[in-house]
């Protein structure tokens, strides 16, 4: 079992920057692949970014490449995302997914452990 805590959300404005926490405990961090999903009102669960257990790939949906930097430091078991020139259609819960060796987690199907969420607000 693996449990991720997120944190960091809030309210930024348009153009600002925020930067989003999952702290990992239970199971050896290094050994997953982690990822950022992002939920908001009335919509799909869908992908925003991904890394590799060794930071040596990572993989963005369109929405947010040049904007978003998915990070990880194994160390401390804890998984980032920096978010810059944030957009009001950023507003979403922003969630924390491992999925357990090699791979990345991509679509929401390949997720086995899920946080439960940080908002993210982009309003003026």
């Amino acid at each position: 079992q693996v449990q991720l805590v997120e944190s960091g959300g809030g309210l930024a404005q348009p153009g600002g920057s925020l930067r989003l926490s999952c702290a990992a405990s239970g199971r050896t961090f290094s050994n997953y692949g982690m990822g950022w999903f992002r939920q908001a009102p009335g919509k799909e669960r869908e992908f925003v970014a991904a890394i590799s257990r060794s930071s040596g790939v990572t993989s963005y949906a369109d929405s947010v490449k040049g904007r978003f930097t998915i990070s990880r430091d194994n160390a401390k078991n804890t998984v980032y995302l920096q978010m810059n020139s944030l957009k009001p259609e950023d507003t979403a819960v922003y969630y924390c997914a491992a999925k357990n060796g090699p791979m990345i987690p991509l679509v929401r199907q390949d997720a086995e452990y899920w946080g439960q969420g940080t908002q993210v607000t982009v309003s003026s």
